[in-house]
C-alpha cells in the first residue's frame, strides 16, 4: 500500500483580529462522560480517593477556559469575562455544559469546548482507580453569539453607494472602496442598487441624494469628501438636508477609526436622514470603509426594523 506523502512546507498563521472591534461574544459547549450506575452512586458519599470528584472538573475545566491559548496552538489569548461549568448527574453519564464569555474581538467557542473536554479528563481520572469502563463523549458546541453572528435575520434595506472623488471620475484613479463596501454590503445580503461615481461637487452630489432618496432607496452610503481639503464638500453639502442626526453612528465610527490612526479625528463623517433614507458619509480610503462594515454591519440593520414600526427584538 503506497501513500501521497503530503508537502508540510505551508505557512501557518494565527488570524488577524485587530481590525475587528470588541463586543460581547458568549459560546456554550457541552459534552458527557459514560460511567457504571455504582460510580455514579459514588459522587454524593465522596468515595474516591483523590476528593471531591465535580468541585475539581469544575475548577480544572474554568482554569482551562481560561489557559486555552496555550493548549491550542492558533488561539487568541482572550480576557474572559465569565466561565462557569454545571453537572448533570444522570443514571449513567454525567452532561457537562461549560458557557464562557468575554468582550473581545473573537468567539470563546475554542475555550468552551476545551472547559467541557478537561472537565470530563479530570473526571475520568479521578474515577478512573474504581471504573475501568468510563467513556467520554460527545463534546460539541452547542450556541455561540456576538460579532457578526449575533445578527443573522432581519430587514436588509435597498442600498446604494456614492463614491466621491475628482480623480476616481476623471479615471486618474481606480475606485477601491465603492467596491469595498459594495462587497461588504452585499456578504451581508443587502440588495445594492447602483455604485455611482462623480465629483467632488456639492450641486452633483445633491442631485444623486434628491434622486434616490425620491425613488425607493432606503440607505445611501458616500465615500469622499469628509476631509479638510477645499474640494472636500459631500459634508457641506448633506449636512442641510438632513432632518435628524445619527450621532451613534458617527460616534462608532469615530471611536473605532482614531483607535487605530491618529488622523481619523480629522475626518468630517457624518450620518443622517434624509426623509426616510438614511445617509452615511464615509472617508473615501479602503480603510475607513472596512472599518464601516466592520463596526456597522449587521447591527445597522436593527435601525430598518424599528423604522418600520416593529419596535426592538
Amino acid at each position: 500500500m503506497s501513500f501521497t506523502h503530503l508537502d508540510k512546507s505551508g505557512d501557518i498563521a494565527m488570524v488577524d483580529v485587530s481590525g475587528k472591534p470588541g463586543t460581547l461574544r458568549v459560546a456554550r459547549a457541552s459534552g458527557f462522560i459514560l460511567m457504571q450506575p455504582e460510580t455514579i452512586e459514588r459522587l454524593s458519599l465522596d468515595g474516591f480517593p483523590k476528593g471531591n470528584v465535580l468541585t475539581t472538573a469544575k475548577l480544572a475545566g474554568i482554569l482551562a477556559a481560561k489557559n486555552t491559548a496555550h493548549l491550542i496552538p492558533l488561539c487568541h489569548q482572550l480576557n474572559l469575562s465569565w466561565a462557569d461549568i454545571v453537572f448533570d448527574v444522570r443514571k449513567e453519564r454525567i452532561v457537562i455544559v461549560a458557557t464562557v464569555k468575554t468582550r473581545e474581538a473573537t468567539g470563546v467557542e475554542m475555550e468552551a469546548l476545551t472547559a467541557v473536554s478537561v472537565a470530563a479528563l479530570t473526571i475520568y481520572d479521578m474515577c478512573k482507580a474504581v471504573d475501568k469502563s468510563m467513556e467520554i463523549g460527545s463534546i460539541k458546541l452547542e450556541t455561540k453569539t456576538g460579532g457578526k453572528s449575533s445578527v443573522t435575520e432581519g430587514y436588509r434595506p435597498k442600498t446604494s453607494i456614492i463614491v466621491v472623488s475628482d480623480s476616481v471620475s476623471s479615471g486618474r484613479a481606480v475606485d477601491r472602496s465603492g467596491q469595498l463596501l459594495r462587497e461588504g454590503f452585499e456578504a451581508t445580503g443587502c440588495p445594492i442598487g447602483e455604485v455611482k461615481v462623480i465629483a467632488d461637487n456639492q450641486e452633483e452630489i445633491i442631485a444623486v441624494i434628491d434622486e434616490w432618496t425620491a425613488g425607493c432607496v432606503e440607505l445611501i452610503v458616500t465615500t469622499g469628501g469628509t476631509g479638510l481639503g477645499p474640494r472636500d464638500v459631500t459634508v457641506d453639502a448633506l449636512l442641510p438636508k438632513f432632518s435628524r442626526r445619527l450621532p451613534g453612528i458617527e460616534q462608532a465610527l469615530f471611536n473605532w477609526g482614531q483607535g487605530k490612526t491618529r488622523t481619523a479625528m480629522l475626518s468630517r463623517l457624518v450620518a443622517g436622514m434624509v426623509g426616510s433614507t438614511m445617509v452615511i458619509c464615509l472617508p473615501g480610503s479602503t480603510g475607513a470603509a472596512g472599518d464601516a462594515i466592520e463596526v456597522l454591519l449587521p447591527a445597522l440593520f436593527h435601525a430598518f426594523t424599528m423604522m418600520k414600526g416593529e419596535g426592538h427584538s
